[in-house]
């Protein structure tokens, strides 16, 4: 069937994207985290055997795309998906599908990745998604400076860290010091018969923690976080800036609605969030999201038409 633009678009919003050559579309499912039980992966089958040509292609952004729907059977597929707990999205000028890497399960997670990432989806993702911002808006949950996720390469990025506490009374002296060993960035070091950590090379990865016999390095009270902000990659990449501080987990929720609040009321249509950053100054954007102001006049701000520049 002859395809007009306004239907191309009409579905787009709805998360099918149309197929280069053929007419037909891609539908993408949009898991909680990445992660698909097995009973939602028979499903997934099930929609490509029914609906597609048998296909399905995992995008770099964990979600599932369900290949060759024609036009025609996309309210089928829907309804389908809907009926079997599946949900297709993840596209346009809104908080995108938030990604996490497996800090819950790896043996460097400083903290469970896919259980905040799993709050941030419900919150953000499910419950923003009539919220229209200038551009996409992308949520990376990381575990570690190992960055496998990519936190700064998100709009809004999320890295988990780890300090060691350091007690030189409790340190023996071992001629083969388990920290010394096993310190990725080479920031631990026995001199004179005593562990030293270099605090400029030390990147709190948590790796050493708990890996000193007799205790002489302990974990601090709680993970800390730095959060990137603003970062992009594709045509025009931008590195995402880490905040001035790192931050406690009971900041993160508070931090991520400001930003958007704060995206939605400065940046143009079409404009990325790092962009606007750029073009407003990240001193700026620390000051406008330290207090509540935003948080305050939350509803005025979503109730804003997206602005147009001159």
């Amino acid at each position: 069937m002859a395809l007009k633009q306004e239907d191309i678009a009409r579905v787009k919003g709805l998360g099918f994207l149309i197929n280069k050559n053929t007419g037909k579309f891609s539908g993408r499912l949009v898991p909680i985290c990445g992660i698909f039980s097995a009973d939602e992966l028979k499903k997934l089958s099930e929609l490509a055997e029914k609906f597609g040509d048998g296909k399905v292609a995992f995008t770099v952004r964990m979600t599932a795309e369900i290949v060759g729907i024609p036009y025609e059977k996309i309210d089928e597929a829907i309804a389908f998906a809907e009926k079997n707990g599946l949900h297709f999205g993840g596209t346009g000028a809104k908080v995108r599908p938030v990604t996490s890497c497996k800090g819950t399960t790896c043996v460097y997670g400083n903290y469970d990745t896919q259980a905040l990432a799993k709050e941030i989806h419900e919150k953000y993702y499910v419950g923003w998604t009539k919220v229209a911002l200038p551009h996409k808006f992308k949520i990376g949950v990381g575990g570690c400076p190992n960055s496998c996720i990519k936190p700064s390469l998100n709009d809004f990025g999320i890295e988990g860290h780890h300090a060691p506490v350091y007690s030189s009374d409790d340190c023996k002296g071992c001629k083969v010091c388990q920290i010394e060993q096993r310190c990725p960035m080479k920031a631990a070091k026995m001199e004179n018969g005593k562990l030293v950590i270099d605090t400029e090379l030390c990147n709190t990865c948590g790796v050493c923690i708990d890996k000193c016999p007799f205790g002489a390095l302990e974990p601090a009270p709680q993970e800390t976080y730095q959060i990137f902000v603003g970062g992009t990659w594709g045509k025009h990449s931008r590195i995402g800036t880490p905040l001035s501080r790192m931050v406690a987990k009971d900041e993160i929720f508070s931090l991520i609605e400001k930003s958007i609040l704060w995206y939605k009321e400065n940046g143009f249509e079409k404009e990325r969030f790092g962009a606007v950053i750029d073009r407003i100054g990240m001193d700026q954007f620390e000051k406008d999201i330290s207090g509540d102001d935003l948080l305050n006049r939350k509803d005025e701000i979503l109730a804003l038409p997206l602005r147009k520049k001159n």
